[in-house]
């Protein structure tokens, strides 16, 4: 993984390439290179580092019209030239996001006809598709070497002896194709080739494509020519532009907002239970759900599970998806699982949900990207309409998703009759004072700047909570650990003194997060633990817990935040500490936008 861009065309296809891999670098990467035909030549370029350091050694006015481009992000191989793609061997160029499982046992089958330099499964990829090649058609080649292959690809590919043509497949990895004006494309991300159509093709598993300038042409798995449904995407070159700011994380805490508005908009429009209904499945067939997902997502469930339970009576558990694929399933027709995911194309979340349907369960998908794998396989979905996030910590997504699960808790209560359709509509015109709360925690956002500079030079933080505040500092961690690589710690509270409270030095900053008022003063008094061993306190609260138990100033600062309905309040407090970290980050002098070894998209296992 991480980035793939393919072009055929009328145009200069180097400037195409290197436009498509600085649009996909938002993704994460470590190494980058393309490959282009030159006189029916293919030659390669590759570079460590930055795709910058890939275009100082390209001359952009070669005369090429086909090529195909990578943005690596290792996975087998140090990042290196030599393990940089794309790779060439035989007679087969190939770019490739995914894991091949079984390239081991692959490569010791070839390595008697083919000499291998790099370390990656990528080359082995090449070396059986070159090696079906030797005597087969091209698509037939390619449909031998998908049934030997296993595990996740979507591949970009050029033969020596058919230099004007790209060839495309895929199996769990994402890859879109598209076809405008004499020009085709192939891309792991619409980003790629924004600048050029919004208008695209999925390609399916076990599919190929052939792009040419006679055209694109789409196979299914027994080579038969198929036709497929257009998409389009419905945001616009914009949505991949800073448009003034600085970094594009604050670009997207800033947008929280007209996220906040687009949900409503199309779920809610009127602020009333009966729109949202319409919208959304009927939960009350259900006894129990169950919430999957990675990362920030995971602690969106968590936030939902909270929610869930305490305003739908719904009995809820949260899974991380990597652990959940290998648990065993206790099949339950009452059960709905939830999966959550920002790209649609989680690789673990995506095999949980497979998992799920292969023991028969009722799952539902909670994606942002239209049309993605877990939005298609999923007999549900909703969508976060969060639009195109290009920072790969996930800001306004995640809230999303927080949103999402907030109206599932209110549609599940009126579901099961647990409340009224007064007092539904009453929690939906309460998001009028989320979105007004979020604006002025925005328009305050100095102080955030001014915090940061007292806990930049610090080289560890600790975040504690109980409930769902422990859930909001899970995600208040991650964003601090992620973009300014200060070690972060997330913990319950109540747990500080089972062994953590040890690592409490002289002027350890602890952030407490304190929302729910029934358990207040126990998480205060832990925090007074912590300013016992010499740590400095920073706390996150409401006015009314502020006002009530906070007099005797034994912290370094507080970010006061407005009480509004619990079903939204980890919504309004999450923000403020999305711009600490941006902050924290950015005196750090740190590459907010591209932290160091992690990707947007997570599509391998």
């Amino acid at each position: 993984m991480c980035g793939i861009i393919g072009y055929v065309g009328n145009k200069k296809c180097l400037e195409v390439l290197i436009n498509g891999l600085k649009s996909l670098e938002y993704r994460g990467y470590d190494s980058s290179g393309i490959a282009y035909n030159q006189n029916n030549k293919i030659k390669i370029i590759k570079s460590t580092g930055k795709v910058q350091e890939l275009e100082n050694k390209i001359d952009k006015n070669i005369l090429s019209d086909i090529g195909i481009g990578h943005t690596r992000w290792a996975t087998h191989g140090i990042p290196s030239v030599i393990n940089a793609h794309p790779h060439h061997i035989g007679k087969t160029t190939i770019v490739h996001n995914g894991i091949i499982e079984n390239y081991i046992e692959l490569k010791k089958e070839l390595e008697k006809k083919y000499h291998f330099q790099s370390e990656t499964d990528t080359e082995v990829a090449a070396a059986i598709i070159d090696y079906y090649a030797q005597n087969n058609n091209k698509l037939e080649a390619l449909k031998k070497a998908m049934k030997k292959i296993t595990g996740s690809y979507a591949i970009g590919i050029i033969f020596d002896d058919e230099p004007e043509t790209i060839y495309a497949i895929r199996k769990d990895s994402p890859m879109i194709i598209a076809n405008k004006d004499n020009e085709s494309f192939i891309a792991s991300d619409i980003a790629a080739i924004l600048e050029y159509t919004n208008e695209y093709y999925l390609l399916d598993e076990g599919e190929i494509a052939k792009l040419s300038k006679n055209g694109l042409t789409i196979y299914n798995n027994d080579l038969q020519e198929i036709k497929k449904k257009i998409n389009i995407y419905q945001g616009n070159i914009n949505d991949a532009m800073k448009n003034g700011y600085e970094h594009f994380m604050l670009k997207e805490i800033h947008d929280e907002i007209n996220v906040y508005e687009n949900i409503v908009k199309s779920y809610c429009p009127n602020y009333n239970i009966d729109d949202l209904i319409k919208n959304f499945p009927n939960f009350s067939q259900y006894e129990k759900i169950k919430i999957i997902g990675c990362g920030s997502a995971y602690h969106a469930g968590m936030v939902g599970k909270y929610l869930l339970e305490n305003y739908a009576n719904m009995e809820t558990s949260v899974e991380m998806a990597s652990e959940y694929r290998y648990e065993k399933i206790f099949p339950n027709k009452k059960e709905l699982i939830i999966l959550i995911s920002q790209s649609g194309e989680t690789a673990d979340t995506l095999e949980a949900l497979r998992i799920a349907k292969k023991n028969n369960l009722d799952t539902l998908g909670i994606v942002n990207v239209n049309s993605s794998s877990i939005a298609r396989e999923s007999d549900n979905v909703i969508y976060c309409l969060a639009g195109c996030e290009i920072a790969v910590a996930t800001t306004k997504a995640y809230l999303a998703q927080v949103l999402i699960l907030s109206l599932i808790a209110i549609v599940s209560s009126y579901n099961k009759k647990i409340i009224n359709k007064d007092q539904a509509n009453s929690y939906l015109l309460d998001i009028k004072k989320l979105i007004n709360n979020t604006k002025e925690i925005l328009d305050n956002e100095k102080y955030y700047q001014n915090l940061a500079h007292k806990i930049y030079q610090n080289n560890i933080t600790f975040f504690i909570g109980r409930g769902i505040d422990y859930s909001l500092c899970m995600e208040a961690s991650l964003k601090m650990k992620e973009i300014s690589y200060i070690h972060s710690e997330a913990y319950p509270a109540g747990e500080l003194k089972h062994g953590t409270i040890s690592l409490i030095e002289e002027n350890t900053p602890v952030f407490g997060i304190i929302t729910e008022e029934e358990i207040a003063l126990k998480t205060i008094s832990n925090l007074k633990e912590t300013k016992a061993r010499g740590s400095k306190i920073y706390i996150i609260t409401t006015e009314k817990i502020y006002q009530k138990y906070l007099n005797d100033n034994f912290y370094e600062d507080v970010i006061i935040i407005k009480e509004i309905n619990p079903l939204f309040q980890s919504l309004i407090t999450i923000t403020p500490l999305q711009l600490l970290a941006y902050y924290v980050a950015k005196l750090r002098g740190e590459d907010i936008d591209k932290p160091r070894n992690l990707a947007k998209s997570v599509t391998v296992e």
